[in-house]
Parts: C-alpha cells; sequence; structure tokens
C-alpha cells in the first residue's frame, strides 16, 4: 500500500505514523506553534460548560480560572479588557457557560480556554448563589429591621446613586420637580457591569463622607430594569454593606416592581420603580400646603367655638345674678329702717338717761348740801390753812412727785438701753433673765434701743470656752441701773 506523503503549512514533510525513520525532525517551537495553530482553527470559537473553581484575579486585572466538571478540568484566562464587562464577580462554586476560543500554552505545553464572556449557567444557578450570599449577610444582621433608619418627611438635598445618562435619572428628576422642588446631587457610576459594584459602594462612601453642610439628608440607590444578570452588581456584597453602613437614610429603586435585589434588603426602604422612588423621598408641596391651609382653618374654627362657647358660658353666669339695681334698692331700704330704728333707740335711750338724773338729783337736797358744807368749814377752821401753809404742802407735794418722777425714769426697763445694755424678752413679751430661761424659750427677741432682733438660742460646742466680750468702758459719771 502506497503511502501519500504529508506536507505542513510550512512546507516540512510530516513523517507517516507507520514510517519516518527518516523524516526531518521539528524543533520544540516548531512543533508548538504547529499544535496551536490545528488547535485554534479547530476550536477557534467553543461554549463550554462547567464549575469555577481557583478563581484568581491578577493585578494586572486579568483572571485565571478552571472549568471542571466531574471528569476533566480546563484551564482558563479572561483577560482584562474582557473581565471588566463581566455581569457578574466570578466565585467557586459557580457554574457558568464560557464563551472563547481554545489556544495552547507553549510555555508549560498546556492548551486553555480564552474566555471572552462568562454566563451562569442557568437562572437556578444565579439563584443559589444569590441565596447563599443572601442568608450570610442576613445572619450578619445587615437586614434587621431595627437597624433600618427614619427617612426625613422634607429632605433639603438628595443625593442620587445612578448612572447620569440613562433615563432613571431625568424620571426621578422629573417627579421631584413636580411634587417637591428639592436640591439634587447626582454621583454618576456604572450601573452594569463588573465595575458597577465597585462604583456605587464608592458613591455610597463619598456621600457619606461629605461635610455636615453639604451632605445629602437622603440618598437613592437607582437603576432601570433588566435581567438578573444586568441587576447583579446591586446584589454585590461590597454593594449591600456600603448600603448597610451608610449614615444617610436610603432608598433602593432597582428594576421594576417584580425585580428584587440584595440591595433592596439592605436598605431603609425599598421603592418598585425609580419614579416611585422619588414620589417616597418627598411630599406633594401643594397637598402639603393645602394641608397646612385645612389645618390653620379647623384650628381658626375651633378657637371661634371656644370662644362662643365661653361668651355662652359668661351670659348664663351673667343671667344667674341678681340685678345690681335691685340689690342697691335692697341695700338702701335696710339702711332706712335701721335709721329709723336707730333714731328711735337713740329716744329711748335718752329717755332712760333723763330717768336716771332725775333720780340722782332727787338725793341732791340743799339742807344736805348745807350741812355738808358746814363741815368742811369747820374742818378748814380747825386746820387754820393759810397761804403758807398751802405754798408749803404744795411744794413738799411737787418735790415728791420731781423724785417719783426721776425714780420713775431711773427704774424704767428701757432706761439701760440707752448705756449699750439690751433687754432680752420672750416673743410673748416677757423678760427673760437667765440663760436657762433663753434656752427653754428658744427663740427670743434681743431689744436694744433703737429697735429689737430676734434670736435662736444654741449652746456653745463642747471643750470649747467662750468668747469674753470687751469689757465695756464705763463713765464714773453715770449712773448704773444696779
Amino acid at each position: 500500500m502506497a503511502i501519500s506523503p504529508q506536507i505542513d503549512e510550512t512546507g516540512r514533510l510530516l513523517a507517516d505514523v507507520r514510517g519516518g525513520d527518516n523524516a526531518p525532525p521539528f524543533s520544540v517551537s516548531e512543533l508548538s506553534a504547529s499544535l496551536r495553530r490545528t488547535v485554534e482553527d479547530r476550536f477557534g470559537h467553543v461554549r463550554v460548560r462547567g464549575e469555577i473553581s481557583g478563581f484568581k484575579r491578577a493585578a494586572s486585572g486579568h483572571c485565571y480560572l478552571t472549568l471542571k466538571d466531574d471528569k476533566a478540568c480546563l484551564d482558563t484566562v479572561v483577560w482584562k479588557g474582557c473581565a471588566g464587562k463581566l455581569a457578574f464577580s466570578p466565585q467557586d462554586g459557580i457554574e457558568v457557560i464560557a464563551t472563547g476560543k481554545l489556544t495552547t500554552y507553549p510555555g508549560r505545553s498546556k492548551y486553555q480556554l480564552v474566555a471572552d464572556t462568562l454566563e451562569l449557567a442557568g437562572e437556578g444557578a444565579l439563584m443559589q448563589l444569590l441565596e447563599r450570599l443572601k442568608a450570610k449577610l442576613a445572619e450578619e444582621g445587615l437586614f434587621a429591621q431595627e437597624r433600618k433608619k427614619a427617612l426625613p418627611f422634607v429632605p433639603r438635598r438628595i443625593g442620587v446613586v445612578t448612572s447620569p445618562t440613562g433615563a432613571v435619572i431625568r424620571d426621578i428628576l422629573h417627579r421631584l420637580s413636580d411634587r417637591f422642588p428639592s436640591e439634587v446631587l447626582v454621583w454618576p457610576v456604572q450601573v452594569q457591569g463588573d465595575a458597577a459594584a465597585g462604583m456605587v459602594a464608592n458613591a455610597l462612601a463619598g456621600f457619606n463622607a461629605l461635610p455636615e453642610g453639604e451632605r445629602p439628608d437622603l440618598l437613592i440607590v437607582a437603576r432601570g430594569g433588566g435581567s438578573i444578570e444586568d441587576l447583579w452588581a446591586f446584589n454585590e456584597e461590597a454593594v449591600v454593606r456600603a448600603i448597610a453602613a451608610s449614615a444617610i437614610p436610603v432608598i433602593s429603586a432597582v428594576g421594576h416592581e417584580t425585580d428584587t435585589t440584595l440591595a433592596d434588603y439592605a436598605a431603609d426602604r425599598r421603592a418598585p420603580t425609580p419614579t416611585a422612588a422619588a414620589e417616597i423621598a418627598v411630599p406633594v408641596r401643594s397637598e402639603l400646603l393645602a394641608f397646612v391651609a385645612q389645618q390653620g382653618a379647623r384650628m381658626q374654627a375651633a378657637l371661634s367655638r371656644r370662644v362662643e362657647q365661653a361668651m355662652e358660658r359668661l351670659e348664663a353666669q351673667r343671667r344667674l345674678l341678681p340685678d345690681p339695681a335691685q340689690l342697691v334698692e335692697q341695700r338702701g331700704q335696710r339702711i332706712d329702717d335701721l335709721g329709723d330704728r336707730l333714731g328711735q333707740a337713740l329716744g329711748a335711750r335718752a329717755d332712760r338717761a333723763a330717768r336716771r338724773l332725775a333720780e340722782h338729783a332727787g338725793a341732791l337736797r340743799p339742807a344736805l348740801l348745807e350741812r355738808q358744807f358746814d363741815v368742811a368749814a369747820e374742818r378748814l377752821g380747825r386746820v387754820g390753812l393759810d397761804a403758807r401753809l398751802v405754798e408749803r404742802v404744795l411744794a413738799r407735794a411737787a418735790d415728791q412727785f420731781s423724785n417719783r418722777v426721776r425714780l420713775m425714769e431711773q427704774l424704767h426697763p428701757e432706761r439701760p438701753l440707752q448705756r449699750g445694755y439690751a433687754l432680752v424678752v420672750s416673743p410673748h413679751g416677757g423678760a427673760l433673765t437667765s440663760a436657762a430661761a433663753a434656752r427653754a424659750a428658744g427663740q427670743f427677741n434681743v431689744k436694744f434701743a433703737d429697735g429689737a432682733l430676734g434670736a435662736i438660742a444654741t449652746d456653745r460646742a463642747p471643750g470649747k470656752a467662750p468668747a469674753r466680750p470687751p469689757k465695756p468702758r464705763r463713765d464714773l459719771k453715770q449712773e448704773t441701773l444696779f
């Protein structure tokens, strides 16, 4: 049987497998390059399904991993340009479908898959990953209801984390303008792709790091609808932790009403759509003004009713009071009655006095008066009263009176007060002549020449000698009380 020669792309003759001892040898590089061309031509576009193992992101941005099943494994590399476009962060244990080309790596005599895209192998696998991460974060308490913050009623400044070019930001701004115009700060981020999660987390941290006067009162994290892969950035652990750590209240408005992400669980409030987030963030200004006006009208009406009720009660009390003119007339009539009775009483009193005077006047008869006059004249005659005796008697009486007056002045209890002494009296006015009496009274008054002071009796501290008052100087010519 004839053997047909085999020629490679370089024009060299390939040895037949059944012979070829005289075939020209290949260098290792030539053989590796030939194998590479053959593999790339045969497997220039493939889709491989397998489980990620040994995932590693190099400092250059390239991603290295292994796709495996129960019988084999395949080294895979995702270059930096493609890694930044992935819709999720690859993790060990995730089943994916890798699309790319098969090639060889001559430096290690290995073949590998250069993947352009990675897709989760069905929504079921993606949901399993989501449930695992949800359970982990819930166990840490990031979704607990008690840690959620209340939203401000009327925020002065609202921060929005979203794409600056999409329809989401236009819907939010339009809705805020219609309801309650507010100041809005937009932090532009990517909302899809491998870099989206990091940008959203950095935006939340950046808003919280602003100075107090520039910091928003409320944050809205928003994105339009899409598939679970499109929304996966808002399921990333970095975004969830950034929302939970935010000191500013956060409203999550990711996707449509049926879409749910882990960001919704961590946020302080979930909105079904970005437009609904704007409605939650601020009240309707016109409705608020109408409510204030309504409350003002109700308050005015309540005050009016209160005044009317008070006037009614006052009128009812006034009707219960008697007529002032009638009271004056009654009092006038009583005064007239008392005046009449007073005149009659005075007349009766005068009559009784006249009768008593007449009775006493009858006792003063002229004969009795003459007899008493004769007896007095006789006594005067016996005494032989003359003018000098009267003068002596009067002079003696005057001297005695003067002496008694001086004695009374000297013995007056308040006379010593003018010489610096004091008089101690009880609250009832009685004099206290001893310390025991003052102690028994408890309180007493010390009377001086120019007034009195109240005092309380206290014992001196035991073992302490009482202070000796300075000895008063006394005028020897001045009289003392004792």
